[in-house]
């Protein structure tokens, strides 16, 4: 297996393969270095470094194609944005951890740091493809840069980043992408809302009745929407940044123009035909069931 990683462009795209998820690539990492307790999203418990009895020797999922029927739900909505690949084959240069078990502990601590690091490249890639960002460009493009300077360092200072104060250094940055954007989008929209309703950040939404509720350049970043009833709602230009949306209703709603939505998150929820998406992201296969 190789992988040979190039740094990323200044203004990468925000669907650039790097940053998305790359299962051929990775030495099963999310399968191996993550725990997980027996739940609805899990039909086992399992430590954190021990691989999970589905992992085949050659870093496969030997239930992939049945994983929601064998009771992993969990594991089709985990999203690494490509912190797999890149620990793989460029922090340990493709010496995977059954090859070189003594650098198993050290590959598996790496990962979730790496994991943050690649997650924030997503979100700034989309921020400097938005035309409305342009006051804040120059910083969004040199926080992009530090952050990949970050992925690239040993494994011993990847592991010495302070994750918690470097995402609240860069969402200080996206909070402003967000607010040109929604600002932006909202004097475009016909009869938008001046003063759209602030939920406020990690808004308590679960099992909220929002059926074809006007949610446009509304903010719901980090908003717990399990359960929630969103079939028909209009969320342009809605912020959704970290929104939890664990058997979210999305049957009907229009989220073109959302910001900062992720693959993941869709498939943790519940949509069908109807559903309108961005572009860049994907209709999930299990819709189709609801």
């Amino acid at each position: 297996m190789s992988h040979p990683y190039e740094p990323l462009s200044a203004s990468p795209d925000p669907g650039h393969t790097d940053l998305q998820s790359n299962c051929e690539n990775c030495f099963g990492l999310c399968c191996a270095a993550l725990p997980f307790a027996a739940s609805a999203d899990f039909a086992i418990d399992k430590n954190a470094g021990q691989p999970c009895p589905s992992l085949r020797n050659d870093f496969r999922c030997g239930i992939h194609t049945g994983l929601r029927a064998a009771g992993f739900r969990g594991c089709t909505v985990y999203e690494c944005f490509g912190a797999g690949p890149r620990v793989s084959h460029s922090t340990f240069a493709g010496r995977d951890w059954r090859e070189a078990p003594q650098t198993a502990a050290q590959m598996f601590e790496v990962f979730p740091v790496m994991r943050h690091l690649h997650e924030l490249l997503r979100y700034l890639a989309e921020a400097l493809a938005l035309p409305s960002a342009q006051p804040v460009h120059s910083r969004l493009r040199t926080a992009l840069e530090q952050t990949e300077r970050l992925t690239l360092l040993p494994a011993e200072a990847i592991l010495q980043v302070d994750i918690p104060a470097y995402r609240a250094e860069i969402n200080v940055l996206l909070l402003r992408t967000s607010e040109l954007a929604r600002d932006a989008e909202r004097h475009k929209l016909t009869h938008a809302p001046k003063h759209p309703k602030s939920y406020g950040r990690g808004a308590d939404l679960i099992g909220a009745k929002l059926k074809k509720a006007d949610l446009r350049c509304v903010s719901l970043r980090g908003a717990y929407l399990i359960a929630a009833d969103l079939s028909g709602a209009d969320l342009r230009g809605a912020d959704l940044t970290g929104a939890d949306f664990r058997d979210t209703n999305l049957c009907g709603a229009d989220l073109t123009g959302t910001l900062f939505l992720t693959q993941s998150q869709l498939n943790a929820a519940k949509g069908d035909a109807l559903t309108k998406l961005p572009a860049g992201l994907e209709r999930p296969g299990h819709w189709t069931a609801w």
